[in-house]
Protein backbone atom coordinates (compact mmCIF):
# COMPACT_ATOMS: atom_id res chain seq x y z
CA UNK A 1 0.00 0.00 0.00
CA UNK A 2 1.28 3.07 -0.68
CA UNK A 3 1.42 6.05 1.75
CA UNK A 4 1.20 9.75 1.20
CA UNK A 5 4.67 10.16 1.13
CA UNK A 6 5.68 8.91 -2.42
CA UNK A 7 2.56 10.70 -3.72
CA UNK A 8 3.31 14.03 -1.79
CA UNK A 9 6.60 14.26 -3.20
CA UNK A 10 4.87 13.38 -6.84
CA UNK A 11 2.91 16.51 -6.04
CA UNK A 12 5.91 18.70 -5.21
CA UNK A 13 7.90 17.86 -8.26
CA UNK A 14 4.37 18.64 -10.58
CA UNK A 15 4.43 21.71 -8.07
CA UNK A 16 7.94 22.64 -8.96
CA UNK A 17 6.65 22.75 -13.35
CA UNK A 18 4.53 25.65 -11.76
CA UNK A 19 7.35 27.80 -11.01
CA UNK A 20 8.57 28.12 -14.58
CA UNK A 21 5.68 29.98 -15.45
CA UNK A 22 6.59 32.70 -12.84
CA UNK A 23 10.20 32.65 -14.18
CA UNK A 24 8.71 33.22 -17.36
CA UNK A 25 7.59 36.89 -16.19
CA UNK A 26 11.00 37.41 -16.89
CA UNK A 27 13.50 38.34 -19.33
CA UNK A 28 16.47 37.44 -20.95
CA UNK A 29 19.14 39.59 -22.85
CA UNK A 30 19.05 43.45 -22.20
CA UNK A 31 19.12 46.51 -24.94
CA UNK A 32 17.62 49.82 -24.90
CA UNK A 33 14.01 49.90 -25.13
CA UNK A 34 11.18 52.83 -25.36
CA UNK A 35 10.52 54.73 -22.10
CA UNK A 36 6.89 53.54 -22.46
CA UNK A 37 7.51 50.09 -22.78
CA UNK A 38 10.54 50.40 -19.65
CA UNK A 39 7.16 52.11 -17.54
CA UNK A 40 5.13 49.31 -18.56
CA UNK A 41 7.74 46.77 -18.00
CA UNK A 42 8.48 48.31 -14.44
CA UNK A 43 4.23 48.09 -13.31
CA UNK A 44 4.25 44.48 -14.37
CA UNK A 45 7.85 43.08 -13.26
CA UNK A 46 7.01 45.10 -9.55
CA UNK A 47 3.79 43.68 -9.45
CA UNK A 48 4.69 39.80 -10.30
CA UNK A 49 8.00 39.78 -8.07
CA UNK A 50 6.01 39.64 -4.35
CA UNK A 51 3.26 36.83 -6.37
CA UNK A 52 6.52 34.82 -7.54
CA UNK A 53 7.61 35.28 -3.94
CA UNK A 54 4.38 33.88 -2.80
CA UNK A 55 3.86 30.48 -5.39
CA UNK A 56 7.87 29.84 -4.28
CA UNK A 57 7.09 29.77 -0.64
CA UNK A 58 3.71 27.55 -1.55
CA UNK A 59 5.77 25.03 -3.82
CA UNK A 60 8.10 25.13 -0.47
CA UNK A 61 5.73 24.13 1.85
CA UNK A 62 4.08 21.36 0.60
CA UNK A 63 7.68 19.86 -0.37
CA UNK A 64 8.18 20.76 3.38
CA UNK A 65 5.47 18.27 4.09
CA UNK A 66 6.46 15.37 1.96
CA UNK A 67 7.90 13.84 5.14
CA UNK A 68 7.29 10.07 6.30
CA UNK A 69 5.40 11.63 9.14
CA UNK A 70 3.02 14.01 7.92
CA UNK A 71 -0.50 13.03 8.56
CA UNK A 72 -2.96 13.16 6.22
CA UNK A 73 -4.44 16.09 8.08
CA UNK A 74 -1.00 17.90 7.62
CA UNK A 75 -0.49 16.87 4.17
CA UNK A 76 -4.30 18.23 3.46
CA UNK A 77 -4.05 21.62 5.32
CA UNK A 78 -0.44 22.30 4.13
CA UNK A 79 -1.48 21.60 0.69
CA UNK A 80 -4.91 23.56 0.70
CA UNK A 81 -3.22 26.58 2.01
CA UNK A 82 -0.43 26.03 -1.07
CA UNK A 83 -2.84 25.75 -3.79
CA UNK A 84 -5.01 28.66 -2.61
CA UNK A 85 -1.96 30.98 -2.49
CA UNK A 86 -0.94 29.89 -5.79
CA UNK A 87 -4.07 30.39 -6.88
CA UNK A 88 -4.17 34.07 -5.19
CA UNK A 89 -1.13 34.58 -6.64
CA UNK A 90 -1.92 33.86 -10.69
CA UNK A 91 -4.43 35.81 -10.24
CA UNK A 92 -2.71 38.95 -8.96
CA UNK A 93 -0.37 38.74 -11.67
CA UNK A 94 -3.47 38.93 -14.29
CA UNK A 95 -4.64 41.38 -13.06
CA UNK A 96 -1.49 42.98 -12.54
CA UNK A 97 -0.52 42.87 -16.59
CA UNK A 98 -4.48 43.73 -17.28
CA UNK A 99 -4.01 46.57 -14.79
CA UNK A 100 -0.69 48.16 -17.10
CA UNK A 101 -2.59 47.99 -20.17
CA UNK A 102 -1.25 46.53 -23.48
CA UNK A 103 2.53 47.05 -23.99
CA UNK A 104 3.69 49.39 -26.60
CA UNK A 105 4.97 46.27 -29.85
CA UNK A 106 3.06 45.01 -32.28
CA UNK A 107 -0.17 43.14 -31.11
CA UNK A 108 0.33 44.64 -28.14
CA UNK A 109 -3.14 44.29 -26.91
CA UNK A 110 -3.86 40.76 -28.37
CA UNK A 111 -0.93 39.72 -26.10
CA UNK A 112 -2.06 41.45 -22.92
CA UNK A 113 -5.39 39.79 -23.26
CA UNK A 114 -4.13 36.66 -24.04
CA UNK A 115 -1.74 36.51 -21.06
CA UNK A 116 -4.45 37.71 -18.51
CA UNK A 117 -6.93 35.13 -19.84
CA UNK A 118 -4.09 32.66 -19.57
CA UNK A 119 -3.34 33.81 -15.72
CA UNK A 120 -6.75 33.57 -14.73
CA UNK A 121 -7.00 30.07 -16.29
CA UNK A 122 -4.18 28.98 -14.29
CA UNK A 123 -5.55 30.68 -10.84
CA UNK A 124 -8.50 28.89 -11.59
CA UNK A 125 -7.05 25.41 -11.84
CA UNK A 126 -5.48 25.97 -8.52
CA UNK A 127 -8.72 26.96 -6.78
CA UNK A 128 -9.97 23.68 -8.57
CA UNK A 129 -7.14 21.91 -6.72
CA UNK A 130 -8.05 23.18 -3.54
CA UNK A 131 -11.93 22.36 -3.22
CA UNK A 132 -10.66 18.57 -4.58
CA UNK A 133 -7.80 18.01 -1.58
CA UNK A 134 -10.23 19.66 0.59
CA UNK A 135 -12.30 16.82 -0.06
CA UNK A 136 -10.37 14.07 0.26
CA UNK A 137 -10.82 11.79 3.00
CA UNK A 138 -7.97 12.39 5.21
CA UNK A 139 -9.56 9.17 7.53
CA UNK A 140 -8.10 6.39 5.68
CA UNK A 141 -4.82 6.88 4.15
CA UNK A 142 -5.05 4.49 0.91
CA UNK A 143 -7.83 6.70 0.24
CA UNK A 144 -5.78 9.53 1.01
CA UNK A 145 -3.08 8.50 -0.96
CA UNK A 146 -5.22 7.67 -4.15
CA UNK A 147 -7.49 10.75 -3.76
CA UNK A 148 -3.63 12.62 -3.94
CA UNK A 149 -2.29 10.78 -6.46
CA UNK A 150 -5.33 12.15 -8.88
CA UNK A 151 -4.28 15.69 -7.75
CA UNK A 152 -0.55 15.16 -8.59
CA UNK A 153 -1.80 14.24 -12.04
CA UNK A 154 -3.68 16.92 -12.82
CA UNK A 155 -0.75 19.17 -11.04
CA UNK A 156 1.75 17.96 -13.77
CA UNK A 157 -0.77 18.47 -16.83
CA UNK A 158 -1.05 22.19 -15.08
CA UNK A 159 2.97 22.66 -15.04
CA UNK A 160 3.09 21.61 -18.70
CA UNK A 161 0.37 23.75 -20.03
CA UNK A 162 0.00 27.22 -20.27
CA UNK A 163 2.17 29.54 -20.30
CA UNK A 164 2.51 30.12 -24.32
CA UNK A 165 0.83 33.51 -23.82
CA UNK A 166 2.84 34.92 -21.17
CA UNK A 167 5.70 33.56 -23.35
CA UNK A 168 3.81 35.91 -26.61
CA UNK A 169 3.51 38.76 -24.33
CA UNK A 170 7.26 38.56 -23.27
CA UNK A 171 9.03 38.53 -26.91
CA UNK A 172 11.42 40.57 -28.19
CA UNK A 173 11.42 44.53 -26.47
CA UNK A 174 9.13 43.65 -24.23
CA UNK A 175 11.81 40.84 -22.97
CA UNK A 176 14.08 43.73 -23.39
CA UNK A 177 12.82 46.06 -21.05
CA UNK A 178 11.54 43.41 -18.70
CA UNK A 179 15.29 42.42 -18.01
CA UNK A 180 16.32 46.29 -17.15
CA UNK A 181 14.09 45.95 -14.21
CA UNK A 182 15.57 44.89 -10.68
CA UNK A 183 12.43 43.11 -9.79
CA UNK A 184 12.26 41.01 -12.88
CA UNK A 185 16.13 40.57 -11.92
CA UNK A 186 15.12 39.12 -8.89
CA UNK A 187 12.65 36.49 -10.11
CA UNK A 188 15.08 35.24 -12.44
CA UNK A 189 17.47 34.45 -9.46
CA UNK A 190 14.91 32.28 -7.75
CA UNK A 191 16.30 29.22 -6.97
CA UNK A 192 14.45 25.91 -8.73
CA UNK A 193 12.39 23.62 -6.82
CA UNK A 194 14.40 20.85 -6.54
CA UNK A 195 12.46 17.37 -7.63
Amino acid sequence: MEGTNPVNKKLAVALSGGAVLVLALSGCSSDDSSEKLNAWAKEVCDAVQPQAKKIEAANAAIQKQTSDNSTPEDVQKTDSQAFKDMSDAYRAMGTAVSKAGAPDVEEGKAKQKNAVEELNSIASAYADLQKKVEGLETKDQAKFAEGLKDIATQLDQLSKTGSDALKKLEEGDVAKAMTQQKSCQAATTAPATQS
